[in-house]
């Protein structure tokens, strides 16, 4: 596998989502999860390296405990982005990481090796269903009457394994994956969904545009058009 580089461009880019972020209550440390989910679900996932060189050059990444958290919160969000774009790409994306990190700063925990589709996954599935889809979650799942296979792999497997563990990344951090990765592929109804999600647990108006602001920013930077997505002013009354 050839060693990706970290291109002037790239670093570009990810110094403007990076900036960009500062202007939010997002806090210091979502800006890359989003560029990570963002990448996942990018013609290159492959890029995802140039995000990792690119934040281990900074200040808060230059011991290896602290290059191991990092990459732990890299490997769950593209763990979380599976489920939303399919497994090849993400494992495109961790294989270019695992490529150019340093032996010393592996990270060799596990999160779902004891994993079960049981009443309790069952239960954390729904109970994160419903803070994002409130009102909306018997409706939304209704949807699928006729197709019940895939109301259970909704919530047993995307919300049950995948989006409501919180081993790693929190709530807020969960959306910063799910919202990138779905806008990323100019996915209409599931964007609106998502759009209204991040506002019902919390995130402002004002801090749900600069997220869409820099999901718009990753798919133009490799010259895709999200021209069937929603805008954050057309889902707010939804909201």
């Amino acid at each position: 596998m050839a060693t990706p580089e970290l291109t002037p461009e790239l670093s570009e880019l990810f110094s403007k989502i990076e900036t960009n972020f500062k202007t939010t209550n997002l806090g210091e440390h979502r800006w890359y999860i989003l560029v990570i989910a963002c990448l996942s679900a990018s013609p290159d996932p492959e890029a995802s390296a140039a995000l990792y060189l690119y934040l281990t050059r900074q200040e808060a990444y230059q011991t290896s405990e602290s290059r191991q958290v990092l990459v732990r919160r890299l490997r769950e969000a593209l763990v979380k982005t599976i489920c939303l774009v399919g497994v090849c790409k993400p494992i495109e994306a961790i294989l270019a990481i695992a490529n150019v990190e340093k032996p010393e700063d592996r990270d060799y925990s596990r999160t779902r090796q004891d994993w079960q589709a049981d009443d309790a996954n069952h239960e954390r599935a729904l109970n994160w269903f419903k803070q994002l889809y409130t009102r909306n979650a018997t409706d939304t799942l209704g949807l699928f009457d006729a197709h019940k296979d895939f109301s259970w792999i909704s919530t047993e497997i995307t919300y049950g394994l995948y989006l409501s563990d919180r081993q790693v990344l929190d709530d807020t951090d969960t959306q910063m994956v799910v919202l990138p990765a779905i806008m990323s592929q100019n996915l209409r109804l599931e964007t609106h969904w998502h759009i209204r999600g991040t506002r019902r647990i919390g995130v402002s108006k004002e801090d749900t545009q600069v997220i869409c602001d820099s999901v718009r920013a990753v798919s133009e930077f490799f010259g895709i058009k999200l021209n069937r997505v929603p805008t954050v002013d057309e889902v707010e009354p939804d909201v």
